[in-house]
């Protein structure tokens, strides 16, 4: 089961490095994790999503609660928050495949934001699921290229996450 863990972190240098070596040092995998500052320019927000199937998240959270530099901890309800994940596809399409490649583009409500010949390279947003439908009905086609950013996400309603 993945669970999102909202991480309120110190904004300084070294943290990231801190919280990743707790995962590596806990044999602990990372799926994603996306670091940016908060509306606070002193606190930072780690987004890392995980597979709590291998281990209890609760462990996570109290060894993450342990180090300095971490402010506050959230692990989010599916229910009650609103995540997203950005990536960016370079697909093989040319003239023969170009209209069956655009078409999916518009049913997943992508952009394309390069053209060659051969190829276009899509910016698609969206809950992961739907990230990894489109890539895998793109794969067909020739998908040369992949990057995502990882998921963020806030939780929902009027307080802070």
């Amino acid at each position: 089961m993945k669970h999102t863990l909202s991480v309120l972190v110190e904004n300084k240098p070294g943290v990231l490095s801190r919280v990743a070596g707790l995962f590596t040092r806990r044999g602990y995998n990372i799926d994603s994790l996306a670091v940016s500052p908060t509306e606070e320019p002193h606190t930072s927000r780690m987004t890392i999503t995980v597979d709590a199937s291998r281990f209890p998240v609760e462990q996570i959270t109290k060894q993450l609660d342990k180090l300095v530099n971490v402010i506050k901890i959230r692990d989010m309800d599916p229910e009650n928050m609103v995540s997203r994940e950005l990536a960016l596809m370079k697909v093989a399409a040319d003239a023969r495949t170009r209209s069956e490649v655009i078409q999916l583009v518009e049913i997943f409500e992508a952009r394309i934001i390069d053209v060659t010949p051969e190829s276009l390279t899509i910016q698609v947003t969206g809950e992961s699921d739907e990230l990894v439908n489109f890539e895998q009905l793109l794969r067909p086609f020739g998908l040369i290229e992949l990057v995502k950013t990882g998921v963020v996400a806030l939780g929902r309603g009027a307080s802070a996450t």
